[in-house]
């Protein structure tokens, strides 16, 4: 039986998937969280670490959690240029919230240079990464980022990075690269139907409506 065990620092969200022995992590939260994610992937078997985007807050441990515990890190190849810099691809707000979140996080998305991961492998939309003893498939999520994704887990669990965020309700991320490409993204996760979501910032929901 899969489970979820949200690892929560400060307002980043990483998630670990697990059938009690192995285990993917997606996400890694910032460097102020290692000690806290690490804690909680030392005790499985780590197979794959998943990143849904590269911004600081969801990928600046990767690096040191796949030298750590041996393994790849996978993520879209549309995003790969942001481990050089966070304004290959500049975000855009949208409402109070947006424009708040945004103000707050520019200086430090300017200034947080995330490492490349050595053993960085590419996925891209319909990927089965059942091979790392997960039963999950990737789905391309962009908007937020060019190459965001997300994760469909045992089309039960859906991690959608900032796809989608709840810091208030749940919703169309309120920062994007792209914004129609954010809104067909929301569309797109809509008609996937029933899941749980799971998002990079705020609490999990449950999606009712159906395909």
């Amino acid at each position: 039986m899969i489970q979820v065990k949200r690892i929560k620092g400060g307002t980043d969200n990483c998630y670990l998937v697990t059938d009690g022995s192995k285990a993917i992590l997606v996400d890694t939260a910032s460097k102020r969280n290692i000690d806290l994610v690490m804690a909680e992937c030392d005790r499985y078997e780590m197979k794959l670490i998943v990143l849904t985007h590269v911004h600081f807050d969801h990928a600046e441990n990767a690096a040191e959690l796949s030298k750590r515990y041996g393994i790849p890190v996978a993520v879209h190849k549309k995003d790969e240029e942001l481990f050089e810099s966070f304004d290959k691809q500049p975000l855009q707000s949208s409402g109070l919230v947006g424009r708040a979140v945004l103000g707050a996080s520019l200086k430090v998305l300017r200034k947080t240079k995330v490492e490349r991961p050595d053993n960085l492998i590419y996925i891209r939309e319909g990927d089965d990464l059942s091979e790392y003893g997960i039963p999950a498939r990737v789905t391309e999520l962009p908007g937020h980022t060019l190459g965001s994704i997300g994760v469909d887990v045992d089309e039960k669990h859906l991690f959608v990075g900032d796809a989608l965020d709840n810091w208030i309700l749940p919703g169309t991320a309120h920062l994007f690269h792209d914004r129609n490409a954010a809104r067909a993204s929301a569309e797109k996760i809509r008609k996937l139907g029933e899941r749980t979501i799971y998002c990079g910032h705020g609490n999990p929901t449950v999606q009712k409506n159906r395909k």
